[in-house]
């Protein structure tokens, strides 16, 4: 998949800031690759709970980070 294709898909996404490689890892079909995706994406939001560990905010995006972690999980696991 091309950058461009990534980037045109994502422009409305709510959290960019690790949505982008999260999305690029779900859309990921080169077995070879798969785990550069995922690590880039697993990555991305540990930087962003980082960011976020001191604030009072972002409930909701703390929910999306930890779903999106457990659908890496799904994605890396065999036969899935």
């Amino acid at each position: 998949m091309a950058e461009h294709d990534v980037s045109a898909s994502t422009q409305d996404l709510k959290f960019p800031d690790w949505q982008r490689e999260y999305q690029a890892a779900l859309l990921e079909v080169d077995p070879q690759k798969l785990p550069e995706r995922v690590k880039a994406a697993e990555v991305a939001i540990f930087r962003r709970q980082q960011a976020l560990a001191n604030s009072s905010d972002g409930r909701v995006e703390r929910q999306a980070m930890g779903d999106a972690l457990h659908a890496i999980r799904v994605i890396q696991t065999p036969g899935q």
